[in-house]
């Protein structure tokens, strides 16, 4: 049996659900794929300049933050995008994922995250209108879109823990690609994105991780797994 490295990039707390359930998600993913999993969790603080991150087979940016380095974190999705590794990328792993595109991508240089930064002009990541803290809400994945193939439909209902989600002014920013949204909640904002010519490069708000807790596989999960034997 053929075993996949799997680099979580964030700051390891056994309080945080998700924490708990990714480990799960991955070995049930694994086993659905025929494969073994091994996470390997990665402080920010550690990432440094990224070679290292060489050696995983995909990177998960997990949720908890604020990061206790975002450059690492930041330097690790920039190198999963460029590298066509698989990634996926949960609450705070979408919101960096968005900071990174945003700086790295359309040269917004000043781009920023209200949370990190509650006073920057630019801020592409900003407080939602109303908390999601461990709420479910119903989501509309958009046709076509790899992540409804992912779950096979396009109505979905998920979880969250989580205050901060995509700024409106950004929002217009990802009409021309190659950053795409692919969920919405009912209102209509955005709650996951998806990178095209990529192997697998996924972000959503929502912690579909938190199923593995139950005993079911995450449908973006096994994709993540699958795409990492694919490659």
């Amino acid at each position: 049996m053929s075993s996949l490295r799997i680099g979580l990039i964030g700051d390891r707390n056994d309080g945080v659900i998700a924490h708990r359930a990714i480990p799960l998600a991955l070995a049930l993913a694994a086993k659905d794929c025929g494969v073994s999993a091994e996470p390997v969790w990665l402080p920010t603080e550690r990432i440094g300049d990224g070679k290292a991150l060489a050696e995983y087979d995909g990177l998960w940016c997990v949720p908890a933050s604020p990061y206790r380095d975002m450059d690492g974190a930041l330097t690790a999705i920039r190198m999963a995008r460029e590298r066509h590794v698989p990634f996926l990328g949960t609450c705070g792993g979408f919101q960096h994922a968005i900071l990174e595109y945003a700086r790295d991508v359309l040269g917004w240089t000043d781009a920023e995250h209200a949370e990190t930064a509650p006073e920057a002009s630019r801020q592409v990541i900003v407080p939602l209108s109303c908390s999601l803290i461990e709420v479910s809400d119903a989501l509309r994945l958009v046709a076509g879109s790899r992540l409804a193939q992912c779950y096979g439909t396009l109505s979905i209902v998920e979880g969250y823990h989580c205050r901060y989600g995509l700024g409106a002014d950004f929002r217009h920013a990802l009409e021309g690609g190659p950053l795409r949204i692919n969920a919405h909640d009912e209102a209509g904002d955005v709650r996951g994105v998806e990178l095209d010519d990529h192997p697998f490069f996924i972000a959503t708000l929502f912690q579909h991780e938190r199923a593995a807790l139950q005993g079911r596989t995450p449908p973006a999960v096994l994709a993540f797994v699958r795409a990492m034997v694919e490659r």
